[in-house]
């Protein structure tokens, strides 16, 4: 049987590189290339792993195409990963299946994979994709991937078990030539909550912070000691500049509470549960979405102060350490935090890889 000792990855659809940061943490893991096709969100990736060749451009264009292959067998990469967006698999798209236009992006991610020929290759999607049509488009990727010569596991992971303090689920699928590789088991017995996460950073209010500071607080727990581990200082931790309306509402909020206590006539039209919501202290945060910044957008408001989370908030519930800075545009930022996989998670995935596949084992 072949083994591997060292696993050379291209990461696809890399945005802020949360999945190749992650499996860095295993030392036989390095990522030689990067796509993206959004420059504003790659200059993370680019600014925090330098050693990484990374592309910007459209997978659909031959060049970008030819050059990432290129560049790819070059550099000896033997392993991909990423999320292809996969839009087309709702019920309406059962007909055409990979077929329908709308999951290009998920044939294009297959092709590279037929023209480098890794090892191994990881996809990554939402949960939902294993669900939908009783399966179905779940049993079609999974006979696309067996055609190209891969065994194949496929599943979904709780960022919650490999210590992760969010409650975010994806569907993963780990695709070797050598031998089937399972997905990873739960590496934390306890939950790491809000609290663990983000209470030494509780202290802005509306508007206030900067890109970079110092430390006002000491870390108060295991795992805000391993997200600053190597940090000197604090970066991304700006609250949004809310308009009185949305402080307002907030104040009328108690901690740890939601909307159930804004009065009828302030909620407007506002439909959503989570509307205005606090995150609470000893839960894991629900899913971090692209808009966590806006008061009104979800359940992602502070658990105490009036505000919603900063980015280096969001970014310490995705299990990004505090040494991984967040480059561009404020929107960029949000997108790039909130679509990430969550580096622990990443990282659980990578050892398991290497632990069945890896030399002397």
């Amino acid at each position: 049987m072949r083994e591997i000792a060292d696993f050379k990855i291209l990461d696809l659809f890399c945005g802020a590189g949360g999945m190749s940061y992650g499996m860095h943490k295993n030392l036989h893991f390095k990522t030689k290339v990067a796509l993206d096709i959004n420059e504003k969100l790659a200059i993370t990736l680019k600014n925090n792993m330098p050693e990484v060749e990374v592309i910007t451009g459209d997978i659909q264009e031959e060049f970008i195409k030819q050059k990432v292959i290129d560049l790819s067998i070059e550099r000896g990469v033997n392993m991909i990963v990423g999320g292809p967006p996969c839009q087309g698999y709702s019920l309406k798209g059962k007909k055409l299946g990979l077929e329908d236009p709308r999951n290009f992006l998920f044939k294009e991610y297959l092709n590279i994979v037929n023209r480098i020929q890794p090892e191994v290759f990881v996809i990554e999607n939402v949960k939902s994709i294993l669900s939908t049509s009783k399966g179905w488009f779940k049993d079609q990727i999974k006979s696309e991937i067996k055609k190209l010569g891969y065994h194949v596991d496929v599943g979904i992971l709780k960022a919650t078990d490999f210590g992760v303090p969010q409650t975010r689920e994806r569907a993963i699928f780990i695709c070797s030539k050598i031998k089937k590789i399972s997905l990873p088991t739960p590496t934390v017995k306890n939950l790491v909550t809000v609290k663990d996460a983000i209470f030494d950073l509780a202290y802005l209010d509306s508007n206030e912070g900067a890109f970079e500071q110092e430390y006002i607080n000491e870390s108060s727990s295991k795992y805000q000691k391993m997200m600053r581990r190597d940090s000197d200082k604090l970066y991304n931790h700006k609250a949004s500049n809310h308009a009185l309306v949305a402080i307002n509402k907030l104040k009328m909020i108690p901690p740890e509470k939601g909307k159930e206590y804004l009065p009828q006539e302030l909620l407007g039209k506002q439909q959503f549960k989570s509307t205005y919501g606090r995150l609470e202290w000893n839960k894991p945060s629900p899913t971090i979405d692209t808009r966590f910044d806006a008061a009104s957008n979800g359940k992602n408001n502070h658990p105490f102060l009036n505000r919603s989370i900063t980015a280096r908030e969001a970014a310490r519930l995705q299990s990004f350490d505090d040494n991984y800075i967040f480059y561009g545009p404020k929107v960029a930022i949000r997108a790039q935090i909130g679509n990430a996989v969550p580096p622990l998670m990443a990282k659980a995935i990578a050892d398991n890889i290497f632990k069945e596949l890896s030399i002397g084992q």
